[in-house]
């Protein structure tokens, strides 16, 4: 179906920090198929996991007791500092998972509409719950009419969420992205977190973390969350978790832990061997080549490179991000700088109309990055210069 605009290259295999197109040229992955390679490509660790279990089995079902997914779930929830895991396939069904949670929560706690707030300019889904979830009225256009018990309110804003407090008895949770991704990577103040999981103990709400981007070592810390020592009710992630393989996760803690029952929810091949193989891989990989203290320390370079090389570029009025989760923004939208990157050899991402994105391997060495900044830069000062001149005309 025509659901995607595509950019006219096909990739026919990839390594490291690169992928090879079918006329045998080389891009730069600094995109990670939208944050997912976090390893790069054809990564050893992965590629001999995936090998190894595909030759014993793939898939069982949720029928019967699986021992790598017990062994994931265990090591996914102590990276997590929580207690239960719900495995599905992506980072929607973590969200749906983490809705359909929220609201048995609410209804076990005698709320007959339970009401979840979620912030404007999120992103959480194309399924119907998650789209509806989502701050974007372009991804809801045209699915009318949306799933209800959604409370909107402004990100980043306190004040916004006590007044719905005080006038929502129906509010059982939050939704909130750590950092926002697809909103145009938007970091919020200091200390965001905490006032959050204060104004959720005090109301008795369930604090849910979608990390299915900011996770998995990306932020600098395993999960953006700890950067401020926060712990929620609900956390997702999905993406890297695998490097590739469909995986998302649903944790949660507290007693949000124990609300959901036999019955209650499911997935055909959610957390099946291969995909907990390759999770597994992923983690211990992580784990031993300290990616989240890597992504953090590099991350914080290439900002202040970018800083320095765009210094004098009036259509920059931003460059913010944790870890190896960058945005630039300019004051005017830039979805050209797409094209003008990969005619040049790099993948990159324009979200929110106006911000660059970039998720670029963990595994990338200094000496890339900074070849990345100068590439970057150099694209943004040549688009700054055209849309000059054309204002000029």
């Amino acid at each position: 179906m025509n659901t995607y605009g595509r950019l006219p290259v096909t990739f026919t295999h990839g390594e490291g920090i690169y992928l090879y197109a079918d006329d045998g040229r080389r891009y730069f992955d600094a995109i990670a198929g939208i944050g997912v390679n976090s390893l790069g490509h054809a990564h050893p660790a992965v590629t001999r996991a995936i090998t190894e279990q595909a030759g014993k089995l793939i898939h069982t079902s949720n029928l019967y007791h699986i021992e790598l997914q017990q062994q994931l779930a265990e090591k996914l929830t102590r990276a997590a500092g929580m207690e239960t895991c719900f495995f599905g396939n992506s980072g929607a069904e973590a969200n749906e998972a983490a809705i359909k949670l929220a609201r048995l929560y609410g209804h076990q706690k005698g709320v007959k509409k339970p009401a979840v707030i979620v912030m404007e300019n999120s992103f959480h889904g194309r399924t119907m719950a998650t789209l509806s979830a989502t701050g974007n009225r372009k991804i809801q256009a045209g699915f009318e009419p949306l799933v209800q018990g959604f409370v909107r309110a402004p990100y980043d804003n306190i004040e916004a969420l006590t007044n719905i407090a005080e006038n929502n008895a129906d509010v059982v949770a939050i939704l909130v992205e750590p950092i926002q991704g697809e909103g145009g990577v938007r970091v919020p103040a200091d200390g965001y977190l905490s006032e959050l999981r204060q104004l959720c103990d005090a109301r008795g709400w369930l604090l849910m973390l979608d990390e299915v981007q900011s996770g998995n070592c990306r932020s600098g810390h395993w999960f953006a969350c700890q950067g401020e020592d926060v712990t929620p009710d609900v956390l997702t992630t999905a993406k890297a978790l695998a490097n590739g393989v469909p995986i998302g996760a649903c944790l949660a803690s507290g007693p949000a832990a124990s609300v959901l029952a036999p019955g209650n929810h499911g997935s055909t091949y959610g957390g099946n061997p291969l995909a907990c193989a390759a999770a597994l891989a992923v983690m211990e990989t992580m784990a031993s080549e300290q990616l989240a203290q890597r992504a953090g320390t590099l991350g914080s370079q290439i900002r202040e490179q970018f800083a320095q090389q765009l210094a004098d570029v009036d259509l920059v009025i931003d460059i913010r991000g944790r870890g190896l989760m960058l945005g630039i923004e300019l004051s005017v939208p830039c979805p050209e700088l797409v094209s003008m990157a990969l005619n040049s050899g790099y993948l990159i991402n324009v979200t929110a109309g106006s911000t660059v994105r970039l998720l670029p391997p963990l595994i990338m060495s200094d000496a890339q990055a900074a070849e990345l900044v100068t590439a970057i830069s150099g694209l943004i000062r040549e688009f700054a210069a055209q849309h000059v001149t054309a204002a000029a005309s």
